[in-house]
């Protein structure tokens, strides 16, 4: 949820457009951000996540690519399930050890690095096309194309 001057409508547009459920006025009432986050927390995931030909069944844990069946470990299911659920938008190295890991430091190794190599190969290598991005010094992308 954004909370911002919405009479700036290309901010509100481009928070939308990357992932925001909502956005609120900056003099919303506190009784209004309430509602409008309960409304978000309300609202259905989808089952099934879909980033071009890569599909997601949050249901069963299974992940296919092309209709071929790809087999992940726990831990890069839920790095992929973490930049699905973010499509397009670059999580840093310090947000997947948090939230994957469950760390609030960095702990100065290259588990991050590791688990991205192993998943990048499971995910992209024998397509035409590569669904996961790095963006040096930034962190890491999931998107149907290079320009999400």
């Amino acid at each position: 949820m954004l909370v911002a001057d919405c009479g700036n409508a290309d901010m509100v547009i481009e928070a939308l457009d990357a992932g925001a459920g909502d956005a609120v006025p900056a003099d919303a009432s506190p009784e209004e951000v309430a509602a409008r986050l309960a409304a978000l927390i309300r609202r259905p995931r989808p089952a099934v996540i879909r980033v071009g030909d890569l599909a997601i069944d949050r249901l069963s844990r299974q992940v296919t690519r092309a209709g071929r069946p790809l087999d992940l470990l726990p831990r890069e299911y839920a790095i992929l399930l973490h930049l699905a659920e973010r499509v397009g938008r670059c999580i840093s190295r310090a947000a997947l050890l948090r939230d994957i890991w469950g760390l609030g430091f960095d702990p100065g190794t290259n588990v991050v690095q590791v688990h991205i190599s192993r998943l990048r190969a499971k995910l992209d290598r024998g397509f035409g096309h590569p669904l996961l991005h790095t963006e040096k010094g930034k962190g890491y992308r999931l998107a149907a194309s290079n320009r999400a």
